[in-house]
């Protein structure tokens, strides 16, 4: 397993925000929930197989809760979005 790899959820969504555009997480962050499933292909592939979810990092799978690689990308996906949209201002 390679040391570089996020283990958590949480060190997943560091690796994202660095590596994303500003403007690319902006688009993100305006996206209503039940449409991130559009990032599946994109973004979740790249998830998928950069982060070692097929194989060769078995702590991150295991953190997500999930079994399968496409699910668990999805939690990582939907947790960056909500850190995306937690860090947007607030209006009243």
């Amino acid at each position: 397993m390679a040391d570089d790899l996020p283990v958590n959820i949480e060190a997943a969504v560091r690796v994202l925000q660095t590596m994303i555009s500003e403007s690319e997480q902006a688009k993100i962050a305006a996206m209503p929930e039940e449409e991130l499933i559009a990032l599946h292909f994109g973004l979740g592939q790249w998830i998928r197989n950069n982060f070692g979810l097929w194989q060769g990092n078995p702590r991150l799978l295991m953190a997500t809760g999930e079994q399968h690689p496409d699910d668990a990308a999805s939690v990582i996906i939907r947790a960056f979005w909500q850190r995306l949209r937690d860090g947007l201002p607030k209006l009243h």
